[in-house]
């Protein structure tokens, strides 16, 4: 067989590492469940003697972390913790955490960042009617982990370890509160080396870490539908209702496609995170540290890039660079597919 050739990939995962604030980059690919690209680039810090990016370099997953918190409620939801995805979230809170401005607010709305809250100087606000517009906030997440906690009894992180990192044997992936030369500095300011250290393990805060390769294997168990080596390890079903557009019908066609917090492409609404050319079905998770994993199922892919970036330089159009990451891995598909066809 042709060796598949994905240069574009890595020329724009270069380009973006060499226009971030950042130090170190990976990219890890998969095509039809074998590893196509693995590569690094820099190392974990500016420090002099800085440790080089490798197969075990933690990255900090920011809001790809979503992924595994989406994990949690669709398995609180599979498993009948939850009744429904339009349950108002007042029927999974603690008698002292109800407010009336959560009247009307559902799981669905958390999940797919519709549900209009926003935390002003200590106290919840809605902007807009739930199920109206779309807003990326932090504060479903909060809720969802008390909500998760009120209706299983198992924090996210509880869930996630048992469902997911034992029986998968990955050691390389869990929120953390120490840190040893296996985990990138995010480049953030002097004194704050490890963005969002944090004692709270229970996965409703931002210090979750991963590498590269295993943050592919996560994405490859979707691709998969939750089997390993042909064993079914999660089942299916909870990962397809985590990765299904589940979005209320907005009246702006630009909004983004939602399942559980993963961006799902079923049409190219101007908002949307994937890109032009990547087929509808795929899905994908963002993070602020520019770290991202793409999955498209239509075509066995799952693409995992990682960088120690912290947020978005002057000038640089963050949705613009995500989307060419996915476009370029469909110019190296149908460049593949070019090649083949001339043997």
């Amino acid at each position: 067989m042709l060796a598949q050739s994905f240069d574009h990939v890595k020329k724009s995962v270069e380009n973006t590492f060499q226009t971030l604030h950042c130090t170190g980059a990976a990219l890890v690919l998969f095509h039809n469940n074998e590893l196509q690209v693995e590569q690094y680039w820099g190392k974990h810090s500016n420090q002099e003697n800085a440790r080089s990016i490798q197969a075990d370099t933690k990255f900090h997953l920011a809001s790809c972390r979503k992924s595994y918190i989406a994990f949690a409620v669709a398995y609180a939801i599979y498993h009948g913790y939850i009744q429904s995805l339009d349950d108002e979230i007042s029927l999974y809170l603690l008698p002292d955490s109800q407010k009336d401005v959560y009247n009307g607010i559902t799981i669905r709305h958390l999940v797919t960042h519709s549900h209009g809250l926003e935390y002003i100087d200590g106290e919840d606000v809605q902007t807009f009617a739930p199920g109206t517009s779309w807003a990326y906030r932090g504060r479903n997440i909060e809720l969802l982990s008390d909500i998760v906690k009120f209706s299983t009894k198992r924090t996210i992180a509880d869930i996630v370890n048992e469902e997911v990192f034992k029986p998968l044997h990955f050691s390389e992936t869990n929120w953390y509160h120490t840190f040893d030369d296996t985990f990138v500095e995010v480049i953030r300011q002097p004194n704050d080396r490890f963005w969002s250290a944090s004692s709270n393990l229970d996965g409703s805060q931002m210090n979750m870490y991963a590498s590269a390769r295993e943050f592919a294997k996560w994405g490859l168990l979707h691709l998969n539908e939750g089997k390993l080596n042909g064993k079914q390890m999660i089942p299916s079903d909870i990962l397809k209702l985590a990765t299904t557009i589940h979005s209320p019908a907005f009246s702006n066609p630009d909004l983004p496609e939602n399942g559980f917090f993963w961006y799902v492409k079923g049409s190219m609404a101007k908002r949307s995170e994937i890109g032009a050319l990547v087929p509808n079905g795929a899905f994908q998770i963002l993070g602020y540290t520019t770290v991202t994993l793409l999955v498209i199922p239509s075509e066995k892919i799952v693409a995992v890039r990682a960088f120690n970036s912290f947020g978005s330089p002057e000038g640089y159009d963050y949705l613009a660079d995500v989307r060419s990451f996915g476009d370029s891995i469909m110019v190296d598909l149908n460049n593949n597919i070019q090649k083949t066809s001339r043997l």
